[in-house]
């Protein structure tokens, strides 16, 4: 770059600053600052700072090239890549562009009926499909059908959308492994049109969630799950809403790990949004989507989904979600490490009792405890341990019961379904495990929450 002195080269300057106005399509709005300096030569003079807030429109220069600044170098724009940066502005929208192929035998007509329902049009689905959104045009007398309109009432919007889907996935441990280390245990898809897909995913989130049931200081029963419902909700709306449906090449994965959940999605943050500013800042990538999902309820009507997530979050002791762009994907995650921090006691069965860590040591054929995991259920794996002894317990049954202890706080409730969902016990298992804790006296049967339940003793 020439350098010229600013108090000196008058024309350059004017020059320099017609720039944003003469050479750019559209104009640049630019704020010009002139800072006091000593020049190379000694003399007072001034640096000149131009101020260019980000902006919602792609600049093109008088040959009308796009460029985009990456590192230290500026990269000529393909076609392609121009309207990828005119989607994430939102100068264009990816779901406004018709679906070659598709045809009006393509939409369900009952779907689209029950949305007018919601909304209150008095005209017929076909009417409203013609007259609002641009959902369906007649250009050069050949009928068009826009993308949102296939992936919100298409009989298949995976015909034309083959990714256009929610994959759920569930990990083993807090770790993604491939190849024989592989940890997945359940990989399931979801497909359909948008509403189909965020409904089914959320309720088939539901069951993977993990609930406690505490005796609460006041004698009443209280139910805490991993993770507050509207933010498991919100996370898988926010994907679905926003993502990017030009990008084919993948899906939405919603992956989950015993101390965290991560939501992938195509596409990087739209418009001004940023992960610095994303709780308060709202933008639209899909307006059409995002507004029909409004009448739905699951989009909110001022953007403030995201922040209620963090003070849903923040009220039980959790930090937090956390927004990160990984290539063409926009991470978002939702963390419980308080219920996942530490690692189990026991991590594989040796006749029914054997530790991870020397835990427990063995000792003329008894258990005794070396250091014990919580300093309070120590007098209750005594009990285990000389109930072994005293040959009251096989090992196997010993050792049933004490992952049942490590597993479960002294307060929370449980009975023969919390035991069996929590460590995958078979009923017999499980009921066996809950008579030797009775017979041992450390449990104590509680009402109020169903035939069989039990809490922790407290020694």
């Amino acid at each position: 770059m020439e350098r010229f002195r600013v108090d000196y080269d008058i024309q350059k300057l004017n020059e320099l600053l017609c720039v944003p106005f003469d050479f750019c399509v559209p104009t640049v709005k630019a704020e010009i600052e002139k800072i006091q300096c000593i020049d190379f030569k000694g003399r007072e003079n001034h640096v000149i700072l131009m101020h260019i807030e980000p902006s919602m429109e792609v600049h093109a220069n008088q040959a009308d090239e796009v460029f985009m600044r990456v590192g230290d170098k500026s990269k000529k724009l393909t076609f392609e890549e121009r309207m990828q940066l005119m989607y994430d502005k939102g100068e264009r929208f990816f779901e406004d562009k018709p679906v070659p192929e598709a045809d009006i035998e393509d939409i369900d007509l009952g779907l689209v009926k029950d949305y007018i329902d919601q909304i209150g049009y008095s005209k017929t689905p076909m009417e409203y499909l013609k007259e609002n959104k641009g959902f369906v045009k007649e250009m050069n007398g050949k009928i068009q059908i826009s993308s949102a309109a296939i992936l919100l009432f298409g009989k298949n919007p995976q015909l034309y959308f083959p990714r256009a889907r929610v994959r759920f996935i569930r990990y083993e441990g807090n770790e993604e492994r491939v190849g024989v280390e592989m940890n997945v245990i359940k990989d399931v898809i979801f497909e359909g049109t948008i509403l189909k897909m965020i409904k089914d995913a959320i309720v088939y989130l539901d069951t993977q969630i993990k609930e406690k049931t505490y005796l609460g200081e006041n004698g009443l029963f209280v139910t805490e799950e991993e993770y507050p419902k509207f933010v498991r909700q919100e996370i898988i709306v926010n994907a679905v809403t926003h993502r990017d449906y030009s990008i084919r090449g993948t899906d939405i994965q919603i992956k989950m790990f015993d101390g965290r959940i991560v939501v992938e999605s195509p596409g990087k943050l739209p418009g001004l949004v940023k992960t610095n500013n994303i709780r308060h800042t709202h933008f639209s990538r899909n307006p059409k989507i995002a507004e029909f999902l409004k009448a739905y309820s699951f989009v909110k009507e001022y953007g403030e989904g995201v922040d209620r997530m963090w003070k849903e979050l923040e009220a039980i002791g959790l930090q937090g979600p956390e927004y990160r762009i990984n290539a063409f994907m926009l991470q978002a995650i939702i963390r419980n490490d308080t219920l996942h921090e530490t690692k189990p006691m026991f991590e594989k069965e040796n006749h029914g009792l054997t530790i991870g860590k020397p835990l427990f040591e063995e000792k003329n054929h008894c258990l005794t405890a070396e250091k014990p995991l919580f300093e309070y259920k120590e007098p209750l794996f005594r009990v285990i341990d000389k109930a072994i002894c005293s040959k009251e317990l096989t090992p196997i049954i010993a050792g049933n019961v004490k992952r049942i202890v490590e597993t479960f706080d002294l307060n929370q409730v449980f009975g023969r379904k919390e035991i069996k969902k929590e460590l995958g016990y078979g009923d017999y298992k499980a009921g066996k495990a809950i008579e030797a804790m009775q017979l041992l006296s450390i449990v104590i049967h509680v009402e109020g929450k169903g035939k069989g339940k039990y809490i922790l003793k407290k020694l």
